[in-house]
């Protein structure tokens, strides 16, 4: 778990969005991309960190940022959280966890005393070239855009 470090080469990752579409990180050559990884559709914390990037969207897109959440849920899960929440980026169903192995952000987690297997919440912020430039472990999901526009500077 966590073996990227900032300045590492980005994993190419491939998988399939809320349609059903082949996305890969090739698709992004040039840009800057912040992969987020998030537990759990629909579940408080996540909603709060998805609406968050939705409303700061254009700003981040102004700047020549792509946004891409990555999860182990559904295309069909997906699509009901970006329908309900309007959601204008793309989710990754990762239900094999390829994408989040490759990332190392599945692993053990504690909650509530309870021990067990989960998506650690992290954003990676991938510059142009495909190189890990920031990785945030813990983000703010209230303040999300912030975080990622702060570490861009």
């Amino acid at each position: 778990m966590f073996h990227l470090k900032e300045g590492d080469k980005a994993p190419i990752f491939k998988g399939i969005d809320q349609n059903g579409k082949k996305v890969s990180l090739n698709d992004f050559k040039g840009k800057r991309v912040v992969l987020y990884f998030y537990p759990k559709d629909s579940t408080a914390t996540c909603t709060v960190q998805a609406c968050n990037l939705r409303d700061n969207y254009a700003d981040l897109t102004a700047q020549g940022y792509e946004v891409v959440g990555v999860s182990a849920d559904s295309e069909k899960s997906h699509q009901k959280i970006i329908t309900k929440n309007s959601l204008p980026f793309t989710l990754l169903a990762d239900e094999d966890r390829t994408i989040l192995n490759q990332y190392g952000v599945w692993g053990e987690k504690k909650f509530m005393g309870r021990i067990f297997d989960g998506i650690h919440r992290t954003t990676f912020l991938i510059n142009e070239k495909g190189i890990i430039h920031k990785i945030i472990r813990k983000p703010q999901s209230k303040r999300h855009t912030e975080e990622i526009l702060e570490m861009w500077k």
